[in-house]
């Protein structure tokens, strides 16, 4: 009797495209058809050696390196919200994949008007439960940064407190 092919190894590789499509996607949010069109194509490799920096297409996509608790211990994420889900507080962001801004990064970069870098962006938008998501906004400085984590990480789970602070910054 001929062998029938197992269905766990096509429910395997399903699960694999999905979690390689949700670390591409990070903490972004597609409110232009076009940006979720250019996050879609292909961004290359994401098995990058740490040694050897990025590689591919836009957009750029992080890996986030997080202390967990008061030693030297470090735990990496691939996505902000597995981040948030572990509510780390201090963490790097080095770029695994791409080698342009997408739209999105762009206008966060612009919104930040040079008081951070794209790899600074993604490290705030990774981290919660700290500044700048739990503070009051109190400098030219520190508002162009909000600005920038606005565009950033739109799903960001303290996005309404960011917002807030900012508002009555502008005011």
């Amino acid at each position: 009797m001929p062998r029938r092919p197992r269905r766990s190894a096509t429910i395997v590789a399903a699960l694999a495209s999905a979690v390689a499509l949700t670390a591409l996607t990070g903490c972004s949010s597609f409110a232009d058809p076009a940006d979720r069109a250019e996050a879609d194509e292909p961004t290359g490799s994401a098995g990058v050696s740490e040694s050897s920096g990025p590689s591919g297409s836009s957009p750029v996509v992080f890996t986030f390196t997080c202390s967990v608790g008061d030693g030297s211990a470090t735990e990496t994420y691939t996505t902000s919200a597995a981040v948030w889900e572990d509510g780390r507080t201090s963490c790097t962001a080095a770029p695994i994949t791409g080698t342009q801004p997408s739209r999105q990064q762009q206008s966060a970069l612009d919104a930040a008007a040079g008081d951070a870098t794209l790899a600074e962006l993604a490290e705030g938008c990774a981290v919660s439960g700290t500044a700048p998501w739990t503070t009051p906004v109190r400098s030219r400085e520190q508002a162009n940064v909000a600005a920038g984590l606005e565009r950033y990480c739109p799903g960001h789970p303290e996005i309404d407190r960011l917002r807030d602070a900012l508002t009555v910054y502008r005011r």
